[in-house]
């Protein structure tokens, strides 16, 4: 009796280490697959935090997405022309924060809103269209990512946004941000935009040449400055850039009518108050 007891407890105690024996090896890929998830987070952010440091300084001669043109359609990339936050017209500063990020100076690098609604909306129309990316997680993706779009790049923008944002001030971001943007085929920065579309420093750009360069930056590779009215999106953008920064009203003489009217250069349109924002709906915002 005491023998079937003893055989019944081993094939028991055997059975329970055959079971058991899977879950172990289950465990251990678990934690083999935590601890690769945690090292590839904290080689990120000590990359991102090198690099954000050195971006304090230095302005990148090449960018992710300047690598990623090139090798996926042998793109040519025109000639870079870094241009200083202080010699881009605050007019071009102010268009750029209101169509693609108008809390920029509020937020800490991404904007929970945006994503939200970003979100909600992909899942109404079943494919990822808009992305809801702020300044700093679009300056994320051009610097250091692809443009494919997926979630897992939304969340690698996300982080190296909001580390970026505590390390680089604003006005910083905003510079890097507009002189590596995409704004036609090999065309990335401001300076390199305004030479290449109109032939002119960005200094020298007219009122209505600074709309339609914001205007196309969410497309620059389909559209320019010239045939985006074939997208609805962007004539919507350009509508509201034209309502929000119009051209200034002549002023007439009016103690000798007869005169010509006095030409010389246009004065410059103050910005908007930060508290004021712009109308709340999608289609002008950035669907990246």
């Amino acid at each position: 009796m005491l023998a079937r007891i003893s055989a019944l407890a081993a094939l028991w105690t055997a059975w329970l280490r055959d079971v058991a024996k899977p879950a172990r090896i289950a465990g251990k890929l678990a934690r083999a697959l935590l601890l690769l998830i945690l090292l590839g987070h904290a080689l990120l952010l000590i990359f991102i935090l090198v690099s954000s440091l050195v971006l304090l300084r230095w302005n990148p001669p090449v960018t992710a997405l300047m690598i990623y043109r090139g090798v996926t359609v042998h793109q040519k990339t025109h000639e870079l022309r870094f241009v200083p936050l202080r010699q881009i017209p605050r007019v071009v500063r102010s268009m750029v924060i209101r169509l693609e990020d108008y809390r920029f100076y509020r937020h800490a690098g991404v904007d929970l809103g945006a994503l939200r609604d970003a979100w909600h909306i992909n899942q109404s129309i079943k494919r990822t269209a808009v992305g809801g990316s702020t300044i700093p997680m679009q300056l994320a993706r051009n610097l250091f990512l692809t443009p494919r779009k997926t979630y897992f790049r939304k969340y690698l923008e996300a982080l190296i946004a909001l580390e970026m944002d505590l390390i680089l001030p604003k006005d910083r971001i905003l510079e890097l941000y507009l002189n590596c943007i995409e704004w036609g085929k090999g065309v990335f920065g401001i300076g390199a935009a305004a030479a290449y579309h109109y032939d002119s420093g960005v200094g020298n750009l007219g009122l209505d040449e600074m709309r339609r360069l914001v205007t196309i930056i969410t497309n620059p590779l389909r559209y320019n400055v010239k045939t985006f009215e074939k997208s609805h999106q962007m004539a919507a953008r350009y509508a509201y850039l034209l309502s929000r920064f119009p051209d200034p009203t002549p002023t007439y003489p009016t103690i000798y009518p007869s005169e010509p009217l006095e030409t010389g250069p246009v004065a410059p349109i103050p910005d908007a108050p930060e508290t004021e924002l712009p109308p709340a709906h999608v289609p002008l915002s950035s669907v990246r």
